[in-house]
């Protein structure tokens, strides 16, 4: 197969930022995307339906022109959120979804929560109401190694809250390990899972093997190679609890080249051609479209996008930018180490 066409995908997770690197970096997703879950980790956060509405405000205005680009807003949740808010929110259509970072997990976490019997009112509403949790899942505790912390999370926090909170909708956002789909695939119907582009792609022997490579650090953190073919058999099964959520996160080289470098992998430009590659590579072009462009909107109660998207395969390499440049300073695209010959014709 040289050529396919899927309806046009959503991404399920997605960073924008704001100021000048919003600007920049949203082309780069609305260019094959009709849809975003969009994180909710400024500065300040987006902690309440007026945050929410003023940051949707904004993304609207940096919009390229024409673009029908939809952004799906997200609420920060903190042990001050108010459940009247968060129903008005969810009832104005504008919110899709409220997230859940443990405090200090990832990047803008520190509002996070730390006491989770402070949350029990907001996730009960939220059980009643049908809006989905979007689960950021690692534990915080320094005594357990960063390559456990969502295995952990899986038994110390996400079972025992799913327990407390009967029918609470959640999406465990950029899964990467053999637990985490395990645990997807024996969830219910209110239960699903996002894997992100580079967690198909790389385990940790990319961010280490050779010398440290920043650009390939993320949270959570790539994992050993039997996860990573793990997620790729998640993905490509057709199974509709999981579907893309891409996680791309733009920061500036300044910030990953760093003693101490942000996590991220800004994945927008080339996400839809990387796909094409790992579904090809595993016999599963046909399963593409659902992963992409139905899973994810069925379980947030959307209906499929109407326009569509091609791909095709090329005989030469297709060339990805090596890096955005910002008003903020440069972002470096995601490389994933190899050549890739899909890229979007239409």
């Amino acid at each position: 197969m040289t050529q396919i066409t899927l309806r046009r995908p959503d991404d399920m997770h997605l960073h924008l930022r704001d100021g000048a690197m919003l600007q920049a970096v949203l082309p780069e997703t609305t260019r094959h995307f009709a849809r975003a879950i969009i994180m909710p980790n400024l500065v300040p956060p987006v902690v309440t339906f007026a945050d929410a509405r003023a940051y949707d405000a904004r993304i609207r205005a940096a919009l390229p022109q024409g673009s029908t680009f939809q952004p799906l807003m997200t609420l920060y949740l903190t042990e001050g959120t108010d459940p009247a808010d968060v129903t008005a929110a969810a009832a104005s259509g504008l919110v899709k979804s409220v997230k859940l970072y443990p405090a200090g997990a990832t990047t803008n976490s520190h509002s996070g929560v730390s006491d989770f019997g402070k949350v029990q009112a907001v996730l009960e509403t939220m059980a009643e109401i049908g809006l989905p949790l979007c689960v950021h899942g690692e534990v915080t505790d320094p005594t357990v190694d960063i390559f456990d912390r969502e295995a952990v999370f899986i038994d110390r926090v996400l079972a025992p809250l799913r327990a407390r909170v009967p029918g609470l909708r959640v999406v465990m956002e950029h899964i990467t390990t053999e637990e985490g789909v395990a645990y997807a695939r024996s969830a219910g119907d209110d239960l699903a899972a996002t894997i992100t582009t580079h967690h198909l792609i790389l385990n940790r022997n990319h961010i280490l093997a050779g010398g440290i490579r920043p650009h390939y650090y993320c949270l959570p953190v790539a994992k050993r190679e039997k996860h990573r073919l793990a997620l790729r058999a998640a993905a490509t099964s057709g199974d509709p609890r999981f579907f893309l959520g891409t996680d791309s996160a733009p920061h500036t080289d300044a910030l990953k080249e760093h003693a101490c470098g942000c996590a991220g992998c800004f994945t927008a430009t080339n996400t839809m051609p990387l796909l094409a590659h790992v579904f090809e590579q595993d016999g599963a072009l046909d399963r593409l479209e659902g992963f992409t462009s139905l899973h994810g909107a069925a379980f947030y109660r959307l209906p499929p996008n109407d326009g569509t998207l091609t791909l095709t395969k090329s005989a030469t390499p297709t060339a990805f930018p090596a890096k955005i440049d910002t008003g903020a300073g440069t972002v470096t695209v995601f490389d994933p180490g190899f050549p890739v010959h899909w890229q979007v014709t239409a």
